[in-house]
């Protein structure tokens, strides 16, 4: 019996390479990156630019900035026009993310009034979402305002991922240009904290696909809170 041999065309390299690109770019993280102070000459944007370089550098993260020095909310949450607009263009950010990165410096022995005021306009967007922490300040490195941070968290349902990046003598960390002096640790840290944002972040976001945190009485009781702000 005569066989004839069938050719197998090989697999398109260049169609397997967009669709795993195509699959990681839909299973990436949106994390939100939170920059906590609006001090006048604060510190806060060097530490930002050094995490930013380090989210930017992986494929399993998409970061948005979110500058407390940029947002007008009032400390007194009454809805006004000003807070209404503010909110406008603040909060889509924190509700598309899945997770967060707050970067806070140690005012005080504890984080600053914007960023407070920032969390405590919203609810629902910190929700089942994971929340690392990255701090700078003096001999303290900032931690004691991130354990603050975990405590407020908590209280609205968040997670904190366990694992922190903190800068002690931050002024003395960077040079003029903004460079770390020695990256060896912090990238270090880094790494294994955004690690955990993504392992927190996609499990988290597939749970709340799968079943709605909190059940109906739960959202119900985070609508009742937030309607006199207009936000529900």
């Amino acid at each position: 019996m005569k066989t004839t041999d069938t050719e197998q065309t090989p697999p398109d390299a260049s169609a397997t390479s967009a669709t795993s690109a195509t699959s990681a770019a839909f299973d990436a993280v949106r994390v939100a990156v939170v920059v906590g102070s609006n001090r006048e000459g604060r510190f806060g944007p060097v530490v930002a630019d050094w995490l930013l370089s380090r989210i930017r550098e992986r494929g399993d993260l998409v970061p948005e900035v979110v500058d407390v020095a940029d947002i007008q909310l009032p400390t007194t949450l009454s809805p006004t026009p000003e807070a209404t607009a503010a909110l406008a263009a603040v909060t889509p950010k924190l509700a598309s993310a899945d997770a967060f990165v707050v970067l806070t410096p140690e005012y005080n022995h504890s984080f600053p009034a914007g960023l407070k005021n920032l969390i405590d306009w919203h609810y629902t967007e910190w929700r089942a979402k994971p929340v690392a922490l990255v701090s700078y300040g003096g001999l303290a490195g900032g931690l004691r305002a991130v354990e603050h941070l975990r405590q407020v968290f908590a209280e609205l349902h968040a997670v904190t991922v366990r694992d922190t990046v903190s800068f002690h003598n931050a002024g003395g960390s960077f040079d003029d240009a903004g460079r770390l002096k020695d990256a060896s640790a912090p990238d270090a840290a880094a790494k294994t904290m955004l690690d955990q944002v993504v392992w927190w972040g996609r499990a988290l976001r597939e749970a709340k696909e799968r079943r709605p945190y909190g059940g109906e009485r739960g959202r119900d009781a985070i609508e009742r809170r937030m309607r006199p702000w207009g936000l529900t």
